[in-house]
């Protein structure tokens, strides 16, 4: 899920709170994985969040999403123009050619794994393949940039960097959705700092070994702009283009960067 707030410190998980959170993320992947191979044309939404909150249940987590400020789902389950925070429903029924964006979060003995994969419903245009293959190398690219001694916006001019390269490596037009990013995350899914997708390096409070955040770029194929639904959390692009989103939990170590939701 993105978030926004302005903080000054990021804080540092101890080696044993890491191991904690990657527990959690662990069973976001498992997820996340049981949602795809439940994911196929005919399937709606509200089945494939009854899939989700089965299989975090079994594994003895509980949804981190699920009444989360009102939110009624699971899991986000955000369609083709649909950026971030689509509500799973029964009417909304996948079909040949969707972009399926799925962000999950479970709380384990406490701690937090949040996690975002899109990924195709049969065959894409061409376009949409490029869009989804472009944002899913940009966080891999992006988080690179989450070592100690690194500033905040270092990841942040990164994701932007990584998206300007991408636009070249996959031949597509790439906007960055304005005002959504990731977050700090901890014993609660949306911690301070509020990550950028974009913006210039140096700033913000410095990672430490230890630190957490959320990495997230949502991208589209034709704006910057979206616009809230009127059940208040549905974001769509502004002008109907396709959104992709993918995010993972990442923690700083001395040994580089550490993926805490990895999808084995």
């Amino acid at each position: 899920m993105a978030f926004r707030r302005r903080t000054k410190r990021i804080p540092a998980r101890t080696p044993g709170e890491l191991d904690a959170m990657q527990a959690a993320g662990e069973i976001v992947g498992k997820t996340l994985q049981a949602v795809r191979a439940a994911a196929a044309p005919g399937v709606s939404t509200l089945e494939l969040d009854a899939v989700a909150e089965q299989t975090i249940r079994a594994a003895g987590a509980t949804p981190t999403f699920k009444g989360y400020e009102g939110f009624p789902g699971s899991i986000c389950s955000s369609v083709n123009d649909v950026i971030v925070h689509g509500i799973p429903d029964a009417k909304t029924v996948l079909a040949n050619g969707d972009l399926l964006s799925i962000d999950c979060g479970a709380t384990l003995d406490g701690w937090v794994g949040d996690s975002a994969w899109s990924f195709p419903i049969g065959e894409l245009d061409l376009d949409v393949v490029a869009l989804n293959a472009a944002t899913e190398w940009v966080l891999m690219e992006g988080l690179q940039a989450m070592v100690p001694g690194n500033r905040l916006t270092d990841v942040s001019h990164a994701l932007e960097q990584a998206t300007y390269r991408a636009e070249d490596k996959f031949g597509v037009s790439l906007y960055i959705v304005d005002g959504y990013g990731g977050h700090g995350i901890g014993r609660t899914m949306h911690e301070e700092p509020y990550l950028e997708n974009e913006g210039k390096p140096g700033r913000g409070p410095v990672i430490q070994e230890g630190s957490v955040l959320a990495i997230e770029p949502m991208l589209t194929l034709g704006t910057v702009d979206s616009a809230v639904l009127e059940d208040d959390w549905t974001v769509v692009t502004l002008d109907g283009s396709v959104a992709a989103h993918w995010e993972h939990t990442v923690a700083a170590t001395a040994d580089g960067p550490r993926i805490l939701t990895r999808r084995y």
